[in-house]
C-alpha cells in the first residue's frame, strides 16, 4: 500500500500541550497508584484554573493500577469524559497518550484532555517485578526464569558494544551529564554529583551493566493537558505546539538482537511533518532506562549515523548549559523511574523548557525540543517506540 506524502498527512496545527505537572517522587510509597494519579489530576486542575468537570478527555498510563483501569478511575474521581484511553506502554506511554489525545481534540471528541501517568512502589515491588518479569518475555526466558530487565538490557548493551565499538566510558559520559543536570532539579532522587570514576568503579549488576547504568524504581506521577490553542489562551496557560509525532511497534523484527528501534523507520515523517531538520533541535529528551538505549535513540532519530553514537557522545557535553542538552531534568537515571510516569518524564520536562517553566536548568533560547520513548522490553528488544517534536509558541 502506498504511503501518504508529508503534504497529505494531517498536521497537528491548532493542538497544543500545556500545564506540565510532576508529583514529587518517593523511593517507596504505601499509597496506591490511584492516590498518585489523583494528586496529578488535582494539580492539573488547580494550575489550569478548571474544575474536574471541565476535563472531558482522559488518558491514563500505569502498571500498578491493575486490576483497576481507566474506566474505574472515572467513578473514583467523579469524572465523566467523552473520550477515554488507557495506554500502559512503558517508556512510550507519554507520547502515545499525547498522540491519541491530540487527534481526539482535533476531531472534537473532547475539548480538554488530561494525560496522566502514575505508579506506586512498595518495599517489595522490585522483588515481585523480578519474579514476574518473564510474563513480558516468556517466549525466550520463561523456561529458564528471569532476572528482570537488567539481564535483557545487558544482552543488548553487550551486543551494541561489540558491533559498534562503544565503551563503558561513553555510556558513563551520558550518566554523568544527566546527574549534573539533575543537581538543579528539585525532584531528582539522586542529587549528589556523579563522577566518571565513580561510574566506572560501581559494582556490576549484569555485565556490562553496572550500578549507575540502572534506573531506580520509585513512586510518582506526571501529567499534562492536551487542548486547542484557543482554549489554552482562554485559560491563560502557557503552551507548546505539537510539530510532529511518530509511533512504531515491533520494528526490525528480523534483527537478531536489537541495536535500532522504530524511530528509524519513520524519521523522515518526523522531520518532514514539522518542516525542520535535526540540526534545528535545541534539546533532546530520550527515554533512558539504560544509557545504551539513549545512544540508540540519538542514532535512529537522525542526530548521527547508525553506529556513530559513540562519536556523537564524545563530541558533546549534554549538559543544560553545554552542547546538545540531553535529559535536562536528569532523566530517569537521576530522577528515578516511577513506572509508566517514566515514559512521561521527558515530555513533561520538554513542555517546561519550551514554556519557560523549567524547575531546574533552563536551556537558553529553546525553541524546538525532541522527545522520544521506548518501552515494553521482551528478552532482546523493546517493542514500542515513539517520538515527537515540540515547538515554542
Amino acid at each position: 500500500m502506498a504511503r501518504l506524502t508529508h503534504a497529505q498527512r494531517r498536521s497537528y496545527d491548532g493542538v497544543v500541550v500545556a500545564v506540565p505537572v510532576t508529583i514529587p517522587y518517593r523511593r517507596y510509597s504505601t499509597q496506591t497508584a490511584h492516590w498518585w494519579i489523583a494528586r496529578a489530576l488535582r494539580e492539573l486542575c488547580q494550575r489550569a484554573g478548571i474544575e474536574t468537570t471541565d476535563i472531558d478527555g482522559l488518558s491514563v498510563s500505569s502498571f500498578s493500577l491493575a486490576p483497576d483501569t481507566a474506566i474505574g478511575l472515572t467513578q473514583h474521581f467523579g469524572l465523566s469524559p467523552r473520550w477515554l484511553d488507557y495506554a500502559p506502554m512503558g517508556g512510550a506511554s507519554g507520547i502515545v497518550a499525547m498522540r491519541k489525545a491530540a487527534r481526539a481534540v482535533q476531531a472534537g471528541d473532547c475539548t480538554i484532555a488530561a494525560c496522566v501517568a502514575g505508579d506506586t512502589n512498595h518495599v517489595d515491588s522490585f522483588r515481585r517485578m523480578l519474579s514476574t518479569f518473564s510474563r513480558f518475555a516468556q517466549d525466550a526466558v520463561y523456561p529458564y526464569g528471569s532476572g528482570g530487565p537488567n539481564a535483557s538490557f545487558a544482552l543488548i548493551m553487550s551486543h551494541y558494544m561489540m558491533r559498534y565499538g562503544a565503551t563503558r566510558e561513553d555510556f558513563g559520559k551520558l550518566a554523568v551529564a544527566q546527574r549534573d543536570n539533575a543537581l538543579a532539579f528539585p525532584h531528582a532522587l539522586f542529587n549528589k554529583p556523579l563522577t566518571l570514576a565513580a561510574y566506572m568503579d560501581a559494582r556490576a549488576i549484569s555485565d556490562p551493566i553496572h550500578l549507575f547504568d540502572c534506573v531506580m524504581p520509585c513512586a510518582g506521577a506526571e501529567a499534562f493537558l492536551v487542548l486547542r490553542e484557543e482554549t489554552a489562551r482562554q485559560l491563560g496557560v502557557r503552551f507548546a505546539r505539537i510539530l510532529s509525532t511518530i509511533e512504531r511497534h515491533n520494528a526490525y523484527a528480523d534483527d537478531p538482537i536489537q541495536t535500532r528501534g522504530g524511530w528509524g523507520v519513520d524519521i523522515a515523517d518526523l522531520y518532514g511533518m514539522a518542516g525542520v531538520k535535526a540540526d534545528a533541535i535545541d534539546f533532546i529528551q530520550t527515554y533512558d532506562d539504560y544509557p545504551v538505549i539513549s545512544m540508540m535513540q540519538m542514532e535512529d532519530l537522525g542526530l548521527c549515523a547508525k553506529g556513530e553514537g559513540k562519536d556523537f557522545v564524545r563530541a558533546h557535553t549534554f549538559t543544560v548549559d553545554g552542547s546538545c542538552p540531553h535529559n535536562t531534568s536528569g532523566g530517569q537515571l537521576s530522577v528515578g523511574q516511577a513506572g509508566c510516569a517514566g515514559g512521561y518524564l521527558g515530555l513533561v520536562e520538554a513542555i517546561r523548557q519550551l514554556t519557560g517553566q523549567a524547575l531546574g536548568g533552563q536551556v537558553a533560547n529553546a525553541r524546538i525540543g525532541l522527545v522520544s520513548g521506548f518501552g515494553m522490553i521482551t528478552y532482546d528488544r523493546g517493542l514500542a517506540s515513539a517520538a515527537t517534536l515540540l515547538g515554542k509558541a
